[in-house]
Order: structure tokens, then sequence, then C-alpha cells
């Protein structure tokens, strides 16, 4: 099994377009990123932990599970850093790969030295674009696929019909 921990905020600091809307609002970055990995997860099949540091999120630590991402604010004096060192480590095994999704450096050589694979920012940026073209290409060839109805009508039927539909007749 694989498993992508992502330092959520350092995701969203190095996304463009998280990065805006950041700007606007944090909740809704936070959404998105948890959006985009939920298809990253649905895609790959991995098991996704976005990780949040608790100092820009008031209160005690939380466990979320969004669609089938899992999402983990950290207790208040802990950072994300911290938490995600401590889960590479406990879920690191020999029957589990563990991809951490950072930019941040010294991070990126910690998890190393923990068995897990680094992936940068930019990086995951960029598997996520392929992934989402591909899914886009197979919607476009099911719906090319598909018929347009499922009785098939003459097209001076179906005119009239939408025609009537409109209310022009």
């Amino acid at each position: 099994m694989d498993i992508l921990l992502v330092d959520g905020y350092n995701i969203i600091g190095a996304w463009p377009e998280l990065q805006k809307l950041k700007k606007a609002n944090l909740s809704e970055a936070r959404e998105r990123l948890v959006e985009k990995m939920a298809e990253y997860q649905a895609y790959t099949g991995y098991r996704v932990i976005v990780v949040f540091d608790a100092h820009l999120v008031k209160g005690i630590e939380k466990k979320l599970k969004n669609y089938r991402v899992e999402v983990i604010y950290t207790r208040e004096n802990e950072t994300a850093d911290e938490r995600i060192e401590k889960l590479a480590i406990s879920l690191n095994n020999i029957r589990t790969q563990v991809h951490v999704a950072t930019s941040d450096f010294t991070e990126q050589w910690a998890i190393f030295g923990q068995g897990a694979l680094r992936k940068s920012a930019r990086e995951l940026l960029n598997e996520m674009e392929t992934i989402e073209g591909r899914i886009k290409h197979k919607v476009n060839k099911i719906e090319q696929k598909r018929p347009s109805s499922k009785i098939l009508l003459p097209d001076d039927v179906v005119e009239k019909l939408e025609k009537w539909r409109r209310g022009n007749l």
C-alpha cells in the first residue's frame, strides 16, 4: 500500500491556484486542497493524509475524513512537520511505502531518513495536472461513446420535440 502524507499549508503556499485562494479565504484554500487530494486518492488508490498546523486553526487536535482523505489538524504546540515525521515512522513497514509531499527542505531530509520518499510541491502539482488531464480525457471518451438519447430519433423529430419543449410551436 502507498500512503501520501501532505504538508497542507506548505502545498497551499506553493501552488498558484491555492495561493490566490488563500489570500481571499484560507478555509476555501484548505477545502480545495482536500478536494484535489480526493481526486488524487481516487485515481492512484493511495491512502492520503493531509496535515495542517494547529497554529492557524485554534483548538485541540482534530482528525476528519473528507471524501476518502484523512485530514489532521495538529495539537496546539505541534507542527505539521513533527506530526508528519511521527506518521512516517509509524506507517512505514515492509508492505507500505510512505511518500511525503512538502517543499520544506529540512522536512524532506528528516522524512527521507525515516525511509519515506519525498515529493516536492512542484512534483505533486505536475502529477495532479497529469491526473486531471487523464480524467478529463476519459470523461470525454465516455461522453462521445454515449448516445445523446436512449431512443434514436430522426433529426426532424428531435427538432420538433426541442421546439415543443421550448414552447415555440
